[in-house]
C-alpha cells in the first residue's frame, strides 16, 4: 500500500522520463548558471551533495574540484543513466551514484555544498522546497553542525495579469502554456508590471504553504485572461559586484475561468494559496480575480485620504 506522498509522486510523475532529462542538458541558461555557481561554491577538498542528480550533470560540474561528490537519484532509470554518462567523463569517478530517495538520504558526513535542481514554475509539482527543509532538518539532527551552502540560495517568484489568446488554428483552447523568458508573443499582451509574491531563502526556514493578495493597476486597455508566474532561481549571491548568478525560469501562463475587460486604471485584485510541490490544479482551483473599475479605485483613494 503506497503511503500519501508516495501516492502523490505518482500522481504528480515525478519520474522524468530519461528523454527529457537529456533535453536538460541542451538548455544553456540553466547549464552555464548551475556552471558558474558551482564553480563559485566549490572550493578544492569540499565534499558535496546533490539531492535529485539526473544525469549527474551538475554533480560532475561540482566533481572538477570536490573531493567528493555524493549524488542522490531516486528514479532507477537516470541512476543507470548517470552511471553510464559519468564513466565517459574524467573525474567522474569522483561522484557517487547513490540509489536512494532525497526525502530520506542523509551523507555520511558532512558536506560543503548541497545541489538541489528539482524546481517547476511557481515552485509546484516537484519537490525542491520541502526536499531542502526536511534534509536540513535531519542534517541539523544527525551531525549539529552549521549547514551548508546550498544551490540554489534562493528562488523568487512574481505573477502578471495577461490578455491572452487562445485560438490554435481557429481552435479555442485555453491551456496551461509554457513560455521561454525573453521571446516574443503576438497572443500575449502584458497589462500591468509584474508583482513579486514570494521569496523563498534556503538559509531560514520557510513554510510550505504559498499565499500572495495584492493589486495590479492596469497600464493599458485590454481583456484579462491569463496570468503568468514568473519564477527566477538565484543560483549565487556574488556580495563583492552585489549581483546574482540567475537562472530564470520558463514562465507559466494559466487561464482564468472567465476573463473579462479593463481600462487602464482599473484595479486587478489578485489573491491565491497553494502548497509547494502541489499541484498546479491546486493553485488554479485557490485563484480569485477581481476587478475594480478606475472611478471606484479612485473615490477609494480618495476616501482613505480625506477619512
Amino acid at each position: 500500500m503506497l503511503n500519501e506522498r508516495e501516492l502523490e509522486s505518482a500522481y504528480l510523475g515525478q519520474f522524468i522520463p530519461v528523454q527529457y532529462h537529456h533535453h536538460l542538458l541542451a538548455d544553456t541558461n540553466r547549464m552555464d548558471g548551475f556552471k558558474a555557481a558551482i564553480a563559485r561554491h566549490v572550493f578544492a577538498g569540499a565534499k558535496v551533495l546533490e539531492l535529485g542528480g539526473g544525469t549527474g550533470v551538475l554533480s560532475w560540474f561540482a566533481a572538477q574540484t570536490a573531493a567528493k561528490v555524493y549524488c542522490v537519484e531516486f528514479n532507477p532509470d537516470m541512476v543507470e543513466e548517470a552511471r553510464r554518462l559519468l564513466a565517459l567523463n574524467v573525474h567522474g569517478d569522483k561522484v557517487e551514484i547513490i540509489h536512494a530517495d532525497a526525502f530520506e538520504y542523509l551523507p555520511p558526513e558532512p558536506v560543503d555544498v548541497v545541489i538541489c535542481e528539482m524546481v517547476h514554475g511557481g515552485l509546484l509539482r516537484e519537490k525542491q522546497l520541502e526536499v531542502i527543509e526536511h534534509f536540513k532538518q535531519r542534517y541539523l539532527e544527525k551531525f549539529g553542525i552549521g549547514l551548508p551552502v546550498f544551490i540554489p540560495e534562493a528562488v523568487v517568484m512574481a505573477v502578471q495579469p495577461l490578455q491572452q489568446t487562445y485560438d490554435f488554428g481557429g481552435y479555442q483552447a485555453p491551456v496551461i502554456q509554457f513560455q521561454e523568458p525573453g521571446a516574443f508573443y503576438a497572443d500575449t499582451l502584458e497589462l500591468a508590471q509584474p508583482a513579486l509574491y514570494s521569496v523563498i531563502d534556503f538559509d531560514q526556514n520557510n513554510a510550505m504553504q504559498i499565499q500572495w493578495h495584492g493589486q495590479f493597476s492596469m497600464e493599458r486597455k485590454g481583456k484579462v485572461s491569463a496570468l503568468r508566474f514568473v519564477t527566477k532561481s538565484i543560483l549565487a549571491v556574488l556580495m563583492e559586484t552585489s549581483s546574482t548568478i540567475d537562472w530564470l525560469h520558463a514562465y507559466m501562463v494559466l487561464p482564468l475561468p472567465e476573463s473579462f475587460d479593463v481600462r487602464q486604471g482599473d484595479v486587478l485584485e489578485v489573491s491565491f494559496e497553494y502548497r509547494a510541490g502541489g499541484s498546479i490544479s491546486s493553485l488554479q482551483k485557490s485563484l480569485q480575480v477581481k476587478r475594480k473599475p478606475a472611478a471606484l479605485a479612485r473615490a477609494g483613494h480618495l476616501s482613505l485620504v480625506h477619512g
